[in-house]
């Protein structure tokens, strides 16, 4: 710590040129994350005090978090569900195996997740000492639920399906995985921190919500493509009070009980998700959605030109790419298979598709 404090103008000054060191938007192609849209920054700074963690302070901020909980509960079709904003899909992850765990008691524990799930899982499974098991994917880079079957036992306490895979941009069969969990009598996690708020703006909507009997939490991201300020997840959960069985005494503050994992939880960024949603409907939503879908078939097109074929399929709007290279500056991420990936985020316009595949087209040439 220094011992003498920086002016203002010297302090924002170095945070400046801090800053400059970040990658510009312009290039980022790997992010599920995006620029923020205005009204969630606005939202944000009006809410920037408050602590969700100590709620009877922040009555007004709280009753934000219901609404959040209310509308995402009334597009994935249960609007009654439960739920609470977290700090994004790690998190949501791991509370959902947490209450998997304490709604069904066995000595030896164990999740049945898809080869594709995200890193979060083995976090969680580390955490709660469950042992994962893994389920291979089809052809297709999707789970296969018939394998997913075979690996539950009597000590199986969730089976997870994702909705929008980090990789591939795949959606899990869903609808299938429901029905194992309905005939198992398990508990089923999906994992639509990235899908979550893509698929139900599609042309023809995928199944992976609570419109199918089986499912019982679901994880979704407004920090993604909700274009909110980070961090903002939420973890939705059938019924309304399931969450309880994790409440955990906390006689000292406003509540007396609480079932969340962080204990200071920042209002600021529950506001900003809420406001994208308010300020954009459904009717905005589809139209973000529809140019990041178009986007990413231009750019599958646009590669194919080069001779570079897709890796997959996707269903929303992650791309991959048989290929090694592309040219600086601009950032890619590769999957575990050795694919370029991309993901086609609203900051990713159609321009800047145009100028990548303009680079790509100048280093083959």
């Amino acid at each position: 710590m220094l011992n003498k404090g920086l002016t203002e103008d010297d302090l924002f000054s170095f945070l400046s040129s801090k800053k400059q060191e970040d990658i510009d938007h312009s290039y980022i192609l790997s992010s599920m994350c995006t620029l923020p849209h205005t009204v969630a920054i606005k939202a944000h700074d009006m809410f920037i005090d408050t602590n969700l963690g100590d709620p009877g302070l922040f009555p007004g901020t709280a009753a934000l978090e219901r609404l959040l909980i209310e509308r995402f509960g009334t597009l994935f079709h249960k609007k009654d569900a439960g739920g609470y904003a977290t700090s994004g899909g790690t998190e949501s992850n791991i509370q959902a195996l947490r209450l998997a765990k304490a709604l069904r008691h066995t000595a030896r524990p164990n999740v049945v997740v898809p080869e594709s799930a995200h890193f979060s899982f083995k976090k969680a499974c580390d955490i709660l000492c469950l042992e994962m098991r893994s389920v291979p994917l089809g052809s297709d880079n999707r789970m296969l639920a018939d394998k997913a079957s075979e690996l539950i036992d009597k000590n199986t306490i969730a089976m997870v399906g994702v909705a929008g895979t980090t990789e591939y941009g795949m959606v899990d069969p869903i609808d299938d995985l429901a029905k194992i969990a309905c005939q198992h009598d398990i508990f089923l996690h999906v994992d639509a921190a990235f899908g979550g708020m893509v698929i139900p703006f599609l042309d023809k909507p995928i199944p992976f919500d609570f419109a199918l009997p089986g499912v019982t939490t679901i994880a979704v991201d407004p920090h993604k493509m909700g274009m909110s300020t980070i961090p903002a997840g939420c973890l939705l959960t059938r019924e309304p009070d399931m969450l309880d069985a994790l409440n955990i005494e906390t006689p000292y503050l406003t509540v007396k009980k609480e079932y969340t994992l962080a204990g200071t939880r920042p209002g600021a960024p529950v506001a900003g998700a809420l406001a994208v949603l308010d300020y954009l409907g459904s009717e905005g939503m589809k139209a973000v959605v529809a140019g990041c879908m178009k986007n990413t078939k231009r750019l599958i097109a646009g590669m194919g030109t080069f001779g570079i074929e897709p890796a997959a399929t996707p269903d929303v709007n992650v791309a991959t790419f048989v290929c090694d290279k592309v040219p600086a500056p601009w950032k890619v991420s590769w999957t575990r298979n050795g694919h370029l990936r991309i993901v086609c985020m609203p900051h990713v316009t159609s321009d800047r598709i145009e100028a990548f595949l303009s680079d790509f087209g100048d280093m083959h040439a």
